[in-house]
Protein backbone atom coordinates (compact mmCIF):
# COMPACT_ATOMS: atom_id res chain seq x y z
CA UNK A 1 0.00 0.00 0.00
CA UNK A 2 1.51 3.12 -0.96
CA UNK A 3 1.20 6.66 1.53
CA UNK A 4 -0.61 8.56 -1.55
CA UNK A 5 -2.34 7.51 -4.96
CA UNK A 6 -2.59 9.90 -7.70
CA UNK A 7 -5.53 9.59 -10.43
CA UNK A 8 -3.33 10.61 -13.17
CA UNK A 9 -5.84 9.88 -16.68
CA UNK A 10 -3.16 10.46 -19.34
CA UNK A 11 0.47 10.95 -18.14
CA UNK A 12 2.62 12.13 -21.08
CA UNK A 13 6.08 10.63 -22.96
CA UNK A 14 8.00 13.81 -23.19
CA UNK A 15 10.86 14.29 -25.62
CA UNK A 16 13.15 16.87 -24.97
CA UNK A 17 16.43 18.47 -27.36
CA UNK A 18 18.66 20.23 -25.66
CA UNK A 19 22.13 21.27 -26.52
CA UNK A 20 25.53 20.10 -24.84
CA UNK A 21 29.30 20.61 -25.91
CA UNK A 22 27.66 21.98 -29.27
CA UNK A 23 25.78 18.75 -29.88
CA UNK A 24 22.18 17.46 -29.63
CA UNK A 25 21.53 16.07 -26.17
CA UNK A 26 17.92 14.27 -25.50
CA UNK A 27 16.28 13.27 -23.17
CA UNK A 28 12.64 10.74 -22.45
CA UNK A 29 10.73 11.41 -19.61
CA UNK A 30 7.66 10.70 -18.09
CA UNK A 31 5.58 14.11 -17.71
CA UNK A 32 2.05 15.65 -17.12
CA UNK A 33 0.70 17.07 -13.72
CA UNK A 34 0.30 13.50 -11.95
CA UNK A 35 3.91 13.23 -12.68
CA UNK A 36 5.51 15.96 -11.61
CA UNK A 37 3.37 15.48 -8.24
CA UNK A 38 4.60 11.97 -8.21
CA UNK A 39 8.17 12.81 -8.43
CA UNK A 40 8.09 15.84 -5.70
CA UNK A 41 6.18 12.74 -3.48
CA UNK A 42 8.96 10.86 -3.89
CA UNK A 43 11.62 13.39 -3.36
CA UNK A 44 9.88 14.11 0.40
CA UNK A 45 9.47 10.46 1.46
CA UNK A 46 5.87 9.40 0.37
CA UNK A 47 5.57 6.47 -2.12
CA UNK A 48 3.02 6.58 -4.55
CA UNK A 49 0.80 4.54 -6.86
CA UNK A 50 -0.13 6.29 -9.70
CA UNK A 51 -3.62 5.61 -11.72
CA UNK A 52 -3.19 5.94 -15.36
CA UNK A 53 -4.03 5.10 -18.51
CA UNK A 54 -1.51 3.36 -20.81
CA UNK A 55 -1.72 4.01 -24.37
CA UNK A 56 0.14 1.62 -27.67
CA UNK A 57 3.81 2.37 -27.82
CA UNK A 58 3.59 5.56 -25.72
CA UNK A 59 1.90 3.85 -22.74
CA UNK A 60 4.84 1.13 -23.05
CA UNK A 61 7.18 3.29 -22.75
CA UNK A 62 5.86 5.49 -19.97
CA UNK A 63 5.32 1.86 -17.57
CA UNK A 64 8.66 1.61 -18.05
CA UNK A 65 9.77 4.83 -17.64
CA UNK A 66 7.61 5.95 -14.24
CA UNK A 67 8.27 2.45 -12.79
CA UNK A 68 12.63 3.21 -12.78
CA UNK A 69 11.79 6.48 -11.12
CA UNK A 70 10.01 4.84 -8.30
CA UNK A 71 6.16 5.31 -9.08
CA UNK A 72 3.60 2.24 -8.34
CA UNK A 73 1.95 2.00 -11.25
CA UNK A 74 -1.83 1.01 -11.58
CA UNK A 75 -2.13 0.91 -15.51
CA UNK A 76 -4.61 0.37 -17.43
CA UNK A 77 -3.40 -0.90 -21.07
CA UNK A 78 -4.87 -0.23 -23.72
CA UNK A 79 -4.34 0.24 -27.89
CA UNK A 80 -4.34 3.46 -29.77
CA UNK A 81 -2.46 7.05 -29.41
CA UNK A 82 -0.81 8.13 -25.87
CA UNK A 83 -0.14 11.48 -24.90
CA UNK A 84 3.29 12.43 -26.15
CA UNK A 85 5.24 15.69 -27.21
CA UNK A 86 8.44 16.73 -28.82
CA UNK A 87 9.58 19.99 -27.62
CA UNK A 88 13.19 22.22 -28.54
CA UNK A 89 15.36 24.03 -26.50
CA UNK A 90 18.25 24.54 -28.10
CA UNK A 91 17.83 27.91 -28.61
CA UNK A 92 16.97 28.42 -25.20
CA UNK A 93 12.62 28.47 -25.39
CA UNK A 94 10.31 25.73 -26.00
CA UNK A 95 9.87 25.34 -29.71
CA UNK A 96 6.96 22.57 -29.82
CA UNK A 97 8.12 20.19 -32.75
CA UNK A 98 4.92 17.48 -32.19
CA UNK A 99 2.57 16.96 -29.61
CA UNK A 100 -0.78 15.05 -28.99
CA UNK A 101 -3.53 14.94 -26.17
CA UNK A 102 -3.59 10.85 -27.29
CA UNK A 103 -7.65 9.28 -27.79
CA UNK A 104 -10.21 10.28 -25.44
CA UNK A 105 -11.00 7.10 -23.04
CA UNK A 106 -14.10 5.06 -23.96
CA UNK A 107 -17.02 3.96 -21.65
CA UNK A 108 -15.42 0.58 -21.04
CA UNK A 109 -11.91 1.81 -20.22
CA UNK A 110 -13.39 4.87 -18.15
CA UNK A 111 -14.86 2.40 -15.73
CA UNK A 112 -11.46 0.27 -15.12
CA UNK A 113 -9.25 2.98 -14.21
CA UNK A 114 -12.45 4.15 -11.90
CA UNK A 115 -12.42 0.99 -10.45
CA UNK A 116 -8.16 1.01 -10.34
CA UNK A 117 -8.43 4.28 -8.91
CA UNK A 118 -11.07 3.40 -5.86
CA UNK A 119 -9.46 0.53 -4.93
CA UNK A 120 -6.22 1.97 -4.92
CA UNK A 121 -7.26 5.33 -2.77
CA UNK A 122 -8.95 3.65 -0.49
CA UNK A 123 -6.20 1.97 0.34
CA UNK A 124 -3.76 4.50 0.93
CA UNK A 125 -6.21 7.04 2.41
CA UNK A 126 -4.78 10.24 0.63
CA UNK A 127 -5.67 10.41 -3.04
CA UNK A 128 -4.66 13.27 -5.16
CA UNK A 129 -7.19 13.95 -8.26
CA UNK A 130 -4.69 15.43 -11.56
CA UNK A 131 -5.93 16.57 -14.54
CA UNK A 132 -5.38 14.64 -18.17
CA UNK A 133 -3.15 15.81 -21.00
CA UNK A 134 -6.57 17.09 -22.43
CA UNK A 135 -9.83 18.42 -22.56
CA UNK A 136 -11.59 15.79 -24.32
CA UNK A 137 -10.04 12.96 -22.09
CA UNK A 138 -12.78 11.90 -19.92
CA UNK A 139 -15.85 13.50 -18.82
CA UNK A 140 -15.79 16.14 -16.25
CA UNK A 141 -18.49 14.74 -13.63
CA UNK A 142 -15.61 11.71 -13.63
CA UNK A 143 -14.00 14.36 -10.53
CA UNK A 144 -17.03 14.89 -9.23
CA UNK A 145 -18.13 11.21 -8.37
CA UNK A 146 -14.62 10.11 -7.76
CA UNK A 147 -14.25 12.66 -4.92
CA UNK A 148 -17.32 11.92 -3.31
CA UNK A 149 -16.90 7.68 -3.77
CA UNK A 150 -13.23 8.39 -2.56
CA UNK A 151 -14.47 10.45 0.72
CA UNK A 152 -17.50 7.96 1.14
CA UNK A 153 -15.16 5.59 1.66
CA UNK A 154 -12.73 7.54 4.11
CA UNK A 155 -10.09 8.88 1.94
CA UNK A 156 -8.58 12.16 2.09
CA UNK A 157 -8.85 13.76 -1.22
CA UNK A 158 -6.66 16.73 -2.69
CA UNK A 159 -7.02 18.34 -6.17
CA UNK A 160 -5.66 20.79 -8.25
CA UNK A 161 -7.71 21.09 -11.22
CA UNK A 162 -9.40 24.24 -13.39
CA UNK A 163 -12.28 24.69 -14.87
CA UNK A 164 -15.40 22.49 -15.08
CA UNK A 165 -12.97 19.58 -13.47
CA UNK A 166 -12.35 21.78 -10.77
CA UNK A 167 -16.05 22.55 -10.34
CA UNK A 168 -17.07 19.61 -10.34
CA UNK A 169 -14.49 17.89 -7.40
CA UNK A 170 -15.38 20.69 -5.73
CA UNK A 171 -19.61 19.39 -6.01
CA UNK A 172 -18.10 15.84 -4.48
CA UNK A 173 -16.45 17.46 -1.78
CA UNK A 174 -12.48 17.47 -1.38
CA UNK A 175 -10.33 18.41 1.72
CA UNK A 176 -8.17 20.07 -0.26
CA UNK A 177 -8.05 22.24 -3.52
CA UNK A 178 -5.06 23.73 -5.08
CA UNK A 179 -5.58 26.22 -7.89
CA UNK A 180 -4.28 29.90 -9.17
CA UNK A 181 -5.22 32.95 -9.76
CA UNK A 182 -4.68 32.89 -13.59
CA UNK A 183 -7.15 29.52 -13.13
CA UNK A 184 -9.75 31.43 -11.26
CA UNK A 185 -9.78 34.49 -13.79
CA UNK A 186 -9.98 31.90 -17.30
CA UNK A 187 -12.46 29.95 -15.21
CA UNK A 188 -14.75 33.13 -14.15
CA UNK A 189 -14.54 32.57 -10.61
CA UNK A 190 -13.00 36.27 -10.21
CA UNK A 191 -12.76 39.29 -12.21
CA UNK A 192 -9.28 40.24 -11.49
CA UNK A 193 -6.60 39.40 -9.50
CA UNK A 194 -7.28 41.44 -6.38
CA UNK A 195 -7.01 40.02 -2.97
CA UNK A 196 -10.29 40.81 -2.47
CA UNK A 197 -11.80 39.30 -5.48
CA UNK A 198 -9.87 36.00 -4.57
CA UNK A 199 -10.95 35.67 -1.25
CA UNK A 200 -14.44 36.07 -2.35
CA UNK A 201 -13.96 33.44 -4.43
CA UNK A 202 -12.45 31.29 -2.45
CA UNK A 203 -14.91 31.64 0.06
CA UNK A 204 -17.84 30.47 -2.04
CA UNK A 205 -15.63 27.39 -3.06
CA UNK A 206 -15.34 26.73 0.68
CA UNK A 207 -19.04 26.80 1.06
CA UNK A 208 -19.36 24.37 -1.81
CA UNK A 209 -17.28 21.49 -0.72
CA UNK A 210 -14.26 22.34 -0.07
CA UNK A 211 -12.60 22.40 3.30
CA UNK A 212 -9.06 24.21 2.38
CA UNK A 213 -9.06 26.18 -0.36
CA UNK A 214 -5.07 27.11 -1.63
CA UNK A 215 -4.69 30.20 -4.26
CA UNK A 216 -1.02 30.34 -5.74
CA UNK A 217 -0.41 33.99 -6.91
CA UNK A 218 2.87 33.44 -9.13
CA UNK A 219 4.92 35.34 -7.43
CA UNK A 220 3.15 36.91 -4.97
CA UNK A 221 2.31 35.41 -1.06
CA UNK A 222 -0.16 32.41 -1.89
CA UNK A 223 -3.76 32.54 0.35
CA UNK A 224 -5.33 29.92 2.54
CA UNK A 225 -8.50 29.42 3.51
CA UNK A 226 -9.75 26.53 5.92
CA UNK A 227 -12.30 25.83 9.11
CA UNK A 228 -9.96 28.37 10.90
CA UNK A 229 -10.08 31.37 8.14
CA UNK A 230 -7.37 33.40 5.83
CA UNK A 231 -4.08 33.02 6.07
CA UNK A 232 -1.27 34.40 3.79
CA UNK A 233 1.77 32.24 3.35
CA UNK A 234 4.72 33.82 1.47
CA UNK A 235 7.40 31.77 -0.29
CA UNK A 236 11.55 33.00 -0.71
CA UNK A 237 12.13 34.25 -3.58
CA UNK A 238 14.83 32.05 -5.93
CA UNK A 239 15.95 32.69 -9.10
CA UNK A 240 14.07 31.33 -11.45
CA UNK A 241 15.38 28.85 -13.86
CA UNK A 242 11.84 27.10 -14.78
CA UNK A 243 8.41 27.78 -13.64
CA UNK A 244 6.40 25.35 -15.34
CA UNK A 245 5.86 22.39 -12.07
CA UNK A 246 6.05 24.48 -9.67
CA UNK A 247 2.21 24.30 -8.57
CA UNK A 248 2.49 20.95 -8.56
CA UNK A 249 5.72 20.74 -6.53
CA UNK A 250 3.25 22.44 -3.95
CA UNK A 251 0.78 20.68 -4.14
CA UNK A 252 2.73 17.69 -3.30
CA UNK A 253 4.24 18.99 -0.34
CA UNK A 254 1.11 20.10 1.23
CA UNK A 255 0.33 16.67 0.63
CA UNK A 256 3.54 14.75 1.79
CA UNK A 257 3.19 16.72 4.85
CA UNK A 258 -1.04 15.47 5.15
CA UNK A 259 0.16 12.05 4.98
CA UNK A 260 2.43 12.55 7.67
CA UNK A 261 -0.76 13.39 10.12
CA UNK A 262 -0.27 17.25 9.28
CA UNK A 263 -3.32 19.83 8.50
CA UNK A 264 -3.51 21.70 5.70
CA UNK A 265 -2.68 24.78 7.60
CA UNK A 266 0.71 23.18 8.54
CA UNK A 267 1.39 21.56 5.32
CA UNK A 268 1.55 24.51 3.25
CA UNK A 269 4.94 25.28 4.86
CA UNK A 270 6.59 22.34 3.32
CA UNK A 271 4.44 23.07 -0.16
CA UNK A 272 5.14 27.02 0.47
CA UNK A 273 9.23 25.59 0.48
CA UNK A 274 9.05 22.62 -2.40
CA UNK A 275 7.73 24.97 -5.29
CA UNK A 276 9.72 27.62 -4.11
CA UNK A 277 12.87 25.15 -4.67
CA UNK A 278 11.41 23.70 -8.11
CA UNK A 279 11.50 26.83 -10.23
CA UNK A 280 15.55 26.80 -9.48
CA UNK A 281 15.39 23.39 -11.57
CA UNK A 282 14.84 22.44 -15.16
CA UNK A 283 13.57 19.13 -14.19
CA UNK A 284 9.74 19.35 -13.06
CA UNK A 285 8.78 17.65 -9.89
CA UNK A 286 12.49 17.46 -8.69
CA UNK A 287 14.04 18.48 -5.34
CA UNK A 288 16.11 18.12 -2.80
CA UNK A 289 14.42 17.03 0.42
CA UNK A 290 17.24 18.29 2.24
CA UNK A 291 16.86 21.88 0.91
CA UNK A 292 13.08 22.08 0.82
CA UNK A 293 13.52 21.71 4.72
CA UNK A 294 15.89 24.10 4.98
CA UNK A 295 13.62 26.66 2.97
CA UNK A 296 10.93 25.97 5.11
CA UNK A 297 12.89 28.30 8.00
CA UNK A 298 11.61 31.10 5.22
CA UNK A 299 8.69 30.28 4.95
CA UNK A 300 5.92 32.67 6.63
CA UNK A 301 2.39 32.60 7.32
CA UNK A 302 0.26 35.45 8.45
CA UNK A 303 -3.58 34.85 9.73
CA UNK A 304 -5.17 37.48 8.00
CA UNK A 305 -8.36 39.08 9.41
CA UNK A 306 -11.15 38.87 6.90
CA UNK A 307 -15.09 40.83 7.77
CA UNK A 308 -16.76 41.18 4.79
CA UNK A 309 -19.18 42.62 5.92
CA UNK A 310 -16.79 45.74 7.00
CA UNK A 311 -15.14 45.70 3.89
CA UNK A 312 -11.89 44.23 6.45
CA UNK A 313 -9.00 42.06 5.18
CA UNK A 314 -5.53 42.33 6.67
CA UNK A 315 -2.91 40.46 7.65
CA UNK A 316 -1.78 40.31 11.47
CA UNK A 317 0.93 38.08 13.09
CA UNK A 318 -1.17 36.87 16.23
CA UNK A 319 -4.16 36.46 18.15
CA UNK A 320 -6.80 39.50 17.81
CA UNK A 321 -9.35 39.34 20.83
CA UNK A 322 -12.72 40.03 20.08
CA UNK A 323 -12.73 43.54 21.48
CA UNK A 324 -9.84 43.97 19.05
CA UNK A 325 -11.98 42.68 16.00
CA UNK A 326 -14.53 45.10 17.03
CA UNK A 327 -12.26 48.04 16.94
CA UNK A 328 -11.11 47.05 13.20
CA UNK A 329 -14.80 46.99 11.88
CA UNK A 330 -15.06 50.54 13.41
CA UNK A 331 -14.96 53.69 10.76
CA UNK A 332 -11.02 55.37 11.61
CA UNK A 333 -11.93 58.49 12.63
CA UNK A 334 -13.85 56.76 15.48
CA UNK A 335 -11.04 54.25 16.75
Amino acid sequence: MSDVTIFAPSPTLTVTVEEHGGEPDIHVHAGGQGVWQARMLLRLGASVTMCCTLTGEVGGMLRHLLEDEGIGVAGLERPGRGSAYVHDRRGGHRSVIAETEGEPLARHDLDELYGLTLREGLESKLTILSGPAGDEALPSDTYRRLAADLREGGAKVVVDLAGERLAAAVDGGVDVLKVSDEELIRGGLVENESVAEIMKAMRTLHQRGADAVIVSRATDPFLLLDAQGFAEVTQPRMAVADTRGAGDSLTAGVVSAMARGERPRDAVITGAAAGALNVTRHGLGTGDAEAISKLRESVTVREIIDDSAAHISQPVTGHVSPDGLAALARPEDER
